[in-house]
């Protein structure tokens, strides 16, 4: 039944009325108007039927933009639409250093997260020819980055989310995997690997391992198999870093021909070139389920593709009204007009369904539901070729011999070569914590439901945590029937870690940028275990992983009652949504 109220949780509107609600908005319904009107004005012609649509889409959390746009549409602030930023390539003088720092805060004072390669950097004791002085390498300069971050929170910007990576071959490889022993430092950073296949072989094989870097006369060696469990160790302890299988990434862009790809959003889901931008937005796979918990319970494929086709445009258009707190940002959105479309609340429509995430039944669906949304998503971006114009960097022949475009039907490739395509990139999933949260607490991305009942740790406007009592979306309906958990309820405690990556593995094909994915595990977890999801996910082609195992330096933002069992998904804080 339907109520007056889309709240069904206290949380929800704390979190709308925290970081979502404009001045003088009555309910979150004024926040859609908002919204779809500031999106609509994109438009040449017919705003106002667009606006309606638009409206439409996000009603009853059908469609959940990123953060950024649910805030900043529409009001007038000179503020950034964008989640996330990769930064430009840091030139490795101090000059250019101090610069990219800069371009930093500005992105973060306007509410975008950013991302930077570091292994532009030389490594620490090398030293300059022009200068003579001795480099102190990529990990200390990132402390700066770190400083930067805590004061931009210090003045009210918002979160700051940043992202580091740095090659598996750089000198500085072995301070960089063990920066975050020390819980006191890098707190603002995710870190992420940037693994090759030459060294995944080369761990295969137990070869040496040379760290070189331009200019480096006395490069070394270490066992890649060394290094290869230095990375997880740390990992282990500590939750970071993640690592990004950088081959497989640039492989499969569709741009292959004219960017290479090192570094991501602090998320992962949106590997990036420098200057490039994440616009983001999520469909709540929950809202596509008809007869939910019945037996002839389906998931509405139909209905899913024409939200995809109206998202698409949707997102299109969040380009062409964002600010940017960069003019180089602003020519990177525009020269390529990549967007970034996925779903959430996956587990939760699976508990709908009947299905359960671990089995193939729920994989088979899931792919279907991606592999709907790929198709649909796809064609109204060619739609949107052919009534706006192709994106200015497009050439038909690269796009299609890229690996994602060469897995697309035959129709839509044809209709590719025939009419151009708007946007370079158009799936993504994210984790969208903060946005599942705010549809009464959805579960989040592909992510399964992590408990039926948990506390979670929200911050405030004042800058402290406040603890909420939550209930998982699929109970709350579930209960409104009748007593005790749904058939096919399972949390994410309960799950074989496997099933976090075969789900991953059976979305990856359908995406063309990346998938955001936690794997929780166990604190008593082997390490033999842990290590074998890493090399498992490299032979499954996805592009990155992470797993999260409770340890003394992570904090805990989810954790379920009683207290003491603080197993962690993606935190809110290192969302930039």
């Amino acid at each position: 039944m339907k109520t007056n109220d889309p709240f069904s949780m206290d949380i929800s509107r704390h979190i709308w009325e925290t970081r979502y609600r404009a001045a003088g908005e009555p309910d979150i319904r004024a926040s859609w108007q908002r919204v779809a009107q500031a999106i609509a004005r994109a438009e040449t012609s017919e705003r106002e039927l667009w606006a309606a649509r638009f409206r439409t889409l996000l009603d009853d959390f059908h469609f959940l933009p990123g953060g950024r746009i649910l805030a900043g549409a529409g009001t007038g602030h000179r503020v950034t639409l964008f989640n996330c930023f990769v930064m430009g390539e840091i030139a490795d003088d101090l000059e250019h250093i101090f610069e990219a720092l800069k371009e930093g805060a500005l992105t973060m004072q306007q509410g975008g997260g950013i991302g930077y390669d570091f292994s532009t950097l030389r490594p620490a004791g090398m030293v300059a020819a022009a200068t003579g002085s001795i480099a102190s390498g990529p990990v200390s300069f990132m402390h700066i980055w770190d400083a930067m971050c805590a004061t931009m929170l210090s003045t009210g910007a918002r979160r700051g989310a940043m992202m580091a990576t740095l090659r598996c071959d750089h000198p500085d490889i072995e301070t960089f995997v063990d920066a975050k022993r020390d819980p006191a430092v890098l707190r603002h950073f995710n870190l992420s690997v940037l693994v090759s296949d030459a060294f995944m072989a080369a761990v295969a094989d137990d070869r040496d391992w040379p760290l070189v870097f331009p200019g480096l006369a006395d490069a070394r060696s270490v066992k890649a198999r060394a290094l290869w469990q230095r990375i997880l160790r740390a990992a282990y302890d500590t939750a970071e870093p993640g690592v990004l299988f950088v081959d497989t990434i640039n492989r499969d862009n569709t741009l292959a021909d004219r960017e290479t790809l090192t570094a991501t959003n602090p998320c992962g889901e949106i590997p990036l070139p420098p200057y490039g931008a994440c616009d983001l937005g999520s469909l709540n796979l929950t809202a596509f389920v008809t007869s939910p918990f019945a037996g002839d319970a389906r998931l509405d494929l139909a209905a899913l593709a024409d939200a995809t086709a109206l998202a698409v445009r949707f997102l299109d258009n969040v380009i062409d009204v964002s600010r940017f707190p960069l003019p180089a940002q602003d020519r990177e959105a525009r020269l390529k007009r990549r967007i970034g479309l996925g779903i959430t609340g996956l587990a939760d429509a699976l508990v709908l369904l009947g299905l359960d995430y671990d089995g193939e039944a729920a994989r088979a669906l899931a792919a279907a539901a991606m592999q709907t949304m790929r198709d649909a998503a796809y064609r109204a971006s060619i739609g949107l070729a052919r009534e706006k114009g192709a994106f200015p960097a497009f050439a038909a022949d690269a796009f299609l011999a890229s690996g994602f475009a060469s897995r697309l039907p035959a129709d839509i490739r044809d209709a590719i070569a025939a009419y151009g395509i708007r946007n370079s990139h158009v799936l993504a999933i994210a984790p969208a914590g903060t946005i599942s949260l705010l549809a009464n607490n959805l579960s989040s991305g592909i992510e399964p439901v992590f408990a039926a009942h948990a506390e979670r740790r929200v911050m405030g406007t004042d800058g402290r945590y406040r603890s909420h009592r939550v209930v998982d979306r699929a109970c709350q309906l579930w209960q409104q029937r009748g007593e005790g958990l749904p058939p096919a309820f399972v949390e994410a405690r309960q799950l074989d870690p496997l099933a976090h990556l075969h789900m991953q593995a059976a979305l990856q094909p359908f995406v063309d940028n990346a998938i955001s994915k936690t794997i929780n595990v166990a604190p008593d977890i082997p390490f033999a275990r842990f290590e074998d999801l890493y090399r498992q996910a490299h032979a499954l082609g996805l592009k990155g992983c992470t797993v999260f195992r409770p340890n003394p330096v992570t904090g805990a933002i989810l954790s379920q009652p009683p207290a003491g069992d603080e197993t962690q998904c993606c935190g809110l804080e290192r969302e930039a949504d």
